[in-house]
């Protein structure tokens, strides 16, 4: 940008651009070009945390000056009249006038802003909704400001003391230092309560805080109170206030930005404030540490909800409701659960939402056991009248069949995020639930693109535990229930204490390790995924081992066991590992796991065990005497791990490769290993949850397949199983994948025959089995899991060039998913 004046198309806008010589940051020489420059590198991630947010802006037209000479900052909060019409606005009503805010919504209008010198972005925590009124915020902050005497550092020692208090709150925390002088604390919340209700919270907070530690922290605005303390300011949650943008620039003496930061960035000792230049050049090898705050962004005015419920369904031939519109946004909590006799009887359960009932198909129905989750289809928003629907859709039509209200009423709302949501469901006497059922819904899919959810039942929500100091416990258990607990999937309270379902990893790829400094990589063991709980009771030691479904598999594997009893320095532990099978080579061998799979008398485990041996690769460690260690970062939690258990005979905590991701590439792929797994230094650990803080790369592709049915073979195969029929779960049906025959050993096929005969049935489970691959096929139940390897998907949906690799009884269909490689 040469020239002082440009014109430029910024998308379909055009956008004169002046006096961009104009030095406007005179201490380091920051030019209006270098500002505007800065401001499109980092659009994509300042427009994602501003979007649908009214924007107060600060501006330094003739530059920020220096300390001698501070420059004149203008305070705007309506737009100009100049305002070019594409710019997006919302407007807000104030005491004496309505004001025109605009929404930072695209590159276009952050150019223009950046082009009259708006440096600073502020916004609210709360974003318009549909019909551009005020959503309830879904964000949390803290703004933690140093007194006089008081630096960055005790800023982020009382940063790491809210973390606490918020975690035992069920909020997770993500710092920002703000370019100024301290940092902003930023949990994500999930719409259910109003500002008002959220400002009280964080209030409490801070006194809390205050109270338990009165020599670092103030919670009362008064300067005399601050000298040498850091003030928490919770007063920035309230509706009419604003938080400076993340990755806005700041009218100081040098280009210094609200910068997001990890956790362990905080704890160096050279912590410091980001100018624009490190924080572009943290760009190109690091993701955005807030993009976890990014929840379902506001619908825009002309979202049309029930676009996809009209769109399949003709009004003159259904009885079903079909409005022109949903009904207006409202904070409605009725629930009904429909019982539909369409093609395959199922269930609908229906959320009221903004409006809308926001809907999931219960193939199996909702839950009655904890320890079983069901699958639960998201499917698309039906209108607020379909909550009283009863009655027969046509034959021929979209969801054909009757139905019939199950159950109606009420449901208390815990938490409501686009890939989780945790509610107390409340119905009517004489209805299907009996008494209020708690249950959480869960997606499975990555980034959204997949609408296949759990459905779990829950225990009843139970008080948050003590947090640091008395006063701290009274913020957790605030009136508002922005500080409820939820107990992740699959986790229940056992009599033995507590009991946990495994971490999931997501499938990656090298690109997406932009910074390997924040990662330790972890070899990938081909083998069953376990949870081992160790206690004691007086001078007795006690070991359970339970599969990644719950399943007791203590009794299979008595060496490790013996193993654990050996290795754990601690009373009691609970410990996440691999059980894996060793070939003569030392190398982890599936198929010779697969022969102590399943096995449970005491004679056959004997037998299996002098031929194969079993050994325990112990990854992780979630609890410790009693203290739950999973919200630890996980570079704690793997200290801990190394000083309570010892590798010794069967059980092995294997080494780490932090920060090198080729040499442990590299290794895995010399040790015949599926290949890494990538962890987060600073990502805790997500009970039953799949995490993009945990990362699989591997060496050859897999999937997990649900197997629908087998076609006999042919030649030596004669009589037996030639090919198993593949599916993979999807929007309540079962979509076939293709089939494999090839990978089996003679006993293999046998024993599949073995397995697949008891649950034979007449018709195909698949939604879409082409007639070719049909022919001759026997079909069975699909409960059935399996793991295939293979080159590719093909532009059809079908694995190319599958290979068998074994079963896996630890799964059950609603844990299959299909696997795709991260974008890039």
């Amino acid at each position: 940008m040469a020239e002082t004046t440009q014109v430029v198309l910024v998308g379909s806008r055009r956008i004169k651009l002046t006096n961009l010589a104009k030095v406007l940051y005179p201490e380091t020489g920051t030019t209006k070009a270098d500002v505007l420059g800065y401001y499109a590198a980092v659009a994509d991630l300042l427009i994602s945390h501003a979007r649908n947010r009214p924007a107060t802006r600060k501006r330094w037209v003739h530059g920020v000056g220096t300390p001698g000479e501070p420059g004149q900052m203008f305070f705007e909060k309506n737009l100009p009249a100049a305002t070019p019409d594409w710019v997006k606005r919302g407007r807000l009503l104030h005491t004496d006038r309505a004001v025109d805010y605009p929404l930072v919504n695209d590159l276009a209008t952050l150019t223009w802003l950046a082009q009259m010198a708006a440096l600073e972005i502020h916004v609210p925590q709360w974003q318009f909704g549909r019909g551009g009124q005020p959503r309830n915020p879904d964000r949390l902050v803290l703004d933690l400001d140093p007194g006089e005497g008081a630096t960055l550092a005790e800023c982020a020692e009382v940063a790491r003391l809210a973390r606490v208090i918020l975690r035992d709150m069920n909020l997770d925390p993500m710092p920002v230092t703000s370019g100024s002088k301290g940092i902003h604390l930023y949990a994500a919340l999930d719409l259910s309560h109003t500002s008002d209700e959220v400002s009280r919270v964080a209030h409490e907070l801070a006194r809390a805080l205050e109270a338990d530690h009165p020599d670092l922290i103030v919670s009362d605005m008064k300067i005399a109170r601050r000298a040498g303390k850091v003030l928490v300011d919770w007063s920035q949650n309230s509706a009419a206030k604003t938080t400076i943008t993340p990755y806005s620039l700041r009218g100081t003496f040098r280009p210094m930005v609200a910068a997001p930061r990890t956790w362990r960035e905080l704890a160096s000792p050279q912590l410091e404030q980001l100018d624009l230049e490190q924080v572009i050049a943290r760009m190109k090898h690091r993701r955005d540490p807030l993009e976890e705050l990014l929840g379902a962004p506001a619908a825009p005015d002309d979202e049309d909800k029930l676009a996809a419920y009209r769109g399949k369904r003709n009004r003159a031939r259904t009885p079903e409701p079909v409005p022109e519109a949903p009904a207006a946004a409202s904070s409605g909590r009725t629930f009904v659960i429909q019982e539909h006799h369409a093609r395959r009887l199922h269930h609908d359960l229906r959320l009221e939402r903004d409006g809308v009932l926001v809907s999931w198909a219960l193939p199996k129905g909702v839950p009655t056991d904890p320890a079983r989750n069901h699958l639960a289809v998201h499917t698309e928003d039906h209108p607020l009248e379909y909550g009283s629907f009863e009655g027969t859709i046509p034959a021929g039509e979209y969801g054909a069949g009757e139905v019939t209200i199950w159950d109606r009423g009420e449901y208390e709302l815990e938490k409501w995020r686009d890939d989780e949501v945790i509610a107390t469901l409340r119905g009517e006497p004489g209805g299907g639930l009996g008494e209020p059922r708690r249950i959480a819904l869960i997606r499975t899919g990555r980034d959204g693109g997949d609408k296949n959810w759990l459905i779990h039942l829950m225990k009843a929500a139970t008080p948050p535990r003590r947090a640091v100091g008395a006063t701290a416990q009274a913020a957790a258990t605030a009136t508002v229930d922005v500080t409820a607990t939820a107990t992740a999937t699959g986790v229940t309270l056992a009599a033995r204490g507590r009991s946990y379902s495994p971490m999931l990893a997501a499938l990656g790829s090298p690109s997406d390790l932009r910074d390997e400094d924040e990662w330790s990589f972890e070899m990938k063991w081909d083998g069953i995924r376990a949870i081992a709980y160790l206690s004691t009771e007086g001078t007795e030691r006690s070991v359970s081992l339970l599969t990644r479904n719950g399943n007791d598999v203590t009794a299979a594997y008595p060496e490790i066991v013996e193993g654990l009893l050996d290795a754990v320095r601690a009373d009691s532990a609970v410990l996440d590992g691999e059980v894996v099978a060793l070939n003569r080579r030392g190398r982890p061998d599936f198929g010779l796991l697969q022969t102590r799979m399943g096995l449970s008398a005491a004679r056959d485990v004997r037998a299996a065990r002098a031929g194969t041996p079993v050994h325990f690769m112990v990854f992780d460690l979630l609890e410790r005497g009693g203290e739950p260690l999973t919200r630890e970062p996980y570079a704690q939690r793997r200290r801990a791990l190394e000083e309570t258990v010892a590798s010794a005979g069967t059980v092995h905590v294997p080494p780490t490769f932090d920060g090198d991701f080729a040499a442990a590439f590299r290794s895995s792929r010399d040790l015949g290993l599926e290949g890494v797994i990538a962890k987060e230094l600073d990502g805790d650990y997500r009970t039953g949850r799949r995490s993009r803080t945990w990362l699989k790369l591997k060496h050859h592709r897999s999937q997990e397949v649900v197997i629908g049915g087998w076609r006999p073979g042919n030649g030596h195969r004669g009589g037996t199983i030639g090919a198993l029929l593949l599916g993979i779960p999807h929007e309540g049906s079962l979509a076939y994948v293709g089939r494999v025959g090839t990978g089996f050993r003679d006993r293999d096929l046998a024993d599949a025959l073995k397995r697949l005969a008891p649950l034979e049935r007449s018709t195909s489970p698949f939604a879409d089995v082409p007639p070719i691959d049909a022919r001759g096929a026997t079909w069975v139940r699909p409960v059935l899991v399996g793991e295939v390897e293979f080159a590719e998907w093909t532009s059809s949906g079908r694995l190319r060039q599958p290979s068998w690799r074994g079963w896996r009884p630890e799964k059950s269909p609603a844990d299959v998913v299909r696997e795709e490689p991260a974008p890039g």
